[in-house]
């Protein structure tokens, strides 16, 4: 009899092309993404040793990261952003390689189209030269972040040289409270093993409370498992990735889709099958959380204070801890609650898909934003951005006098026009805090689309309860 195995191995073991001892696998790769920040270099290097794509229809190609979220149709402004852009049309153009260009129906944040296009499928291996890859895992993928010379190996080869990670399981049992959101639930996990907690991992989640959620609340919670430094994260298929699959543009149709979903449904952990690391929690205490400091790992529920020094788990951490409290202009021991924000911002591969839009309509609508605020609703992607005009979800925005924008990365990171400036604060729904992420000297609070919601219209923190 077989031994039992995880749903990693499983996807892990049927993808390996060649594996030597001492060496790292050769890995089939199923899907590329590729943007316009990481996949030049990766183009010339072909270009050099007069290679083409080994297969390019497994890639697919869209600017996100640099593209304005104002005027799209103008010409981009910034020159390096610009220059940008032109290069990847000129690449995908020369190799072949579909691409959504600006303007186009099917443009977007690379991790929200693959999705939404149905071209994240279960049961596949997929990656991108960008860490926050590993969204697509929530379908029972394996899906993680690359550099530019493999985005390179894989537009060569459609293989790349990994070594195999270790497995981690992470399992929410129980119901989540009011006003707790998948945000909530990665921000608690990160906040209590760190943002190293999970390295050399790929971690899979399950749960009850996992099961309960939507597809695009799953993939907020695998896209910040980079964020407590693992490889990547996954959650099992199930009915809910089926129906979400169904339909959409470039999915099996009709009895293929019957008889692939048939397959899809055997890609699941076997029982007494074992894992490198097991953590457990329970989703009865998780409450809506914030970040405090400039890594992910620094956060507490909203109406929890911030550590004092002498409540570190590890001395190490101390001079980091000080170097950041300063950065941010917080004192040890102190509450967050209250505090006034300067910008809130709406978007990013983490939160800016059409849920996560709704759910700040739902505690907007028939509100105003706090005077001082700025307000910046960015969708994922053209098709969210119809999707919310369709529904009013726009004029909920207007009314309330936040800016819907047009599709991109903006102001998750400070690559485009989209900066918070110096000394501001910002409560964000994106996926990282670090100093300057969202411009130079810029200050980040990490949370959930609700508490941000909730942000704009008190002009502080807020605990999203209150209003719900």
């Amino acid at each position: 009899m077989s031994q039992p195995k995880t749903l990693f191995d499983k996807l892990w073991d049927a993808h390996v092309v060649k594996t030597s001892e001492g060496y790292p696998d050769v890995v089939y790769i199923d899907r590329h993404f590729i943007h316009e920040v990481t996949s030049p270099q990766a183009f010339d290097g072909l270009r050099k040793r007069g290679i083409k794509l080994f297969n390019p229809a497994r890639t697919t190609a869209t600017p996100d990261h640099n593209v304005p979220t104002k005027d799209q149709h103008l010409p981009i402004k910034e020159a390096l952003s610009r220059h940008q852009v032109e290069t990847l049309r000129k690449n995908t153009a020369e190799f072949g390689v579909t691409m959504y260009d600006l303007g186009h129906p099917y443009q977007g944040i690379v991790h929200i189209i693959g999705p939404e296009l149905g071209l994240t499928l279960p049961g596949m291996t997929i990656v991108c030269g960008d860490s926050h890859t590993s969204t697509h895992g929530a379908f029972g993928s394996i899906a993680f972040g690359i550099g530019t010379s493999e985005v390179e190996q894989v537009l060569a080869t459609q293989c790349i040289l990994q070594y195999r990670p270790k497995t981690m399981r992470i399992e929410i049992n129980g119901t989540l409270g009011k006003g707790v959101v998948s945000k909530d639930i990665i921000l608690y996990i990160i906040a209590k093993i760190s943002a190293s907690g999970a390295t050399g991992y790929f971690v899979e989640y399950a749960g009850e409370a996992i099961r309960s959620l939507s597809m695009e609340a799953r993939m907020t919670i695998c896209n910040m498992s980079i964020e407590m430094g693992a490889r990547g994260g996954l959650i099992a298929p199930d009915e809910t990735t089926f129906n979400y699959i169904k339909g959409r543009k470039f999915a099996p149709q009709g009895a293929a889709f019957d008889s692939i979903v048939e397959e899809w449904r055997q890609l699941k952990t076997d029982d007494d099958a074992k894992y490198d690391h097991v953590l457990t929690y329970d989703a009865a205490d998780i409450a809506p959380m914030i970040t405090y400091g400039t890594n992910p790992g620094m956060g507490i529920k909203v109406t929890d204070r911030i550590p004092t020094i002498a409540e570190l788990n590890d001395i190490s951490e101390q001079n980091s801890f000080t170097k950041s409290l300063e950065y941010m202009g917080l004192e040890p021991g102190s509450q967050l609650l209250g505090k006034s924000v300067d910008y809130v911002f709406i978007g990013s591969c983490t939160n800016a898909r059409i849920e996560d839009l709704r759910l700040v309509a739902s505690i907007v609508k028939g509100k105003k934003k706090a005077a001082g605020v700025e307000v910046w609703v960015v969708p994922g992607s053209k098709q969210v951005e119809e999707q919310a005009r369709k529904e009013g979800l726009h004029t909920i925005f207007e009314e309330a006098g936040f800016e819907l924008r047009e599709p991109g990365c903006s102001a998750c990171l400070g690559m485009n026009e989209d900066k918070i400036p110096a000394g501001k604060y910002c409560i964000s729904t994106s996926n990282r805090n670090f100093e300057g992420r969202q411009g130079p000297k810029s200050r980040t609070f990490l949370a959930s689309p609700l508490s941000a919601a909730a942000a704009a219209i008190t002009g502080k923190v807020t605990d999203v309860r209150e209003l719900v």
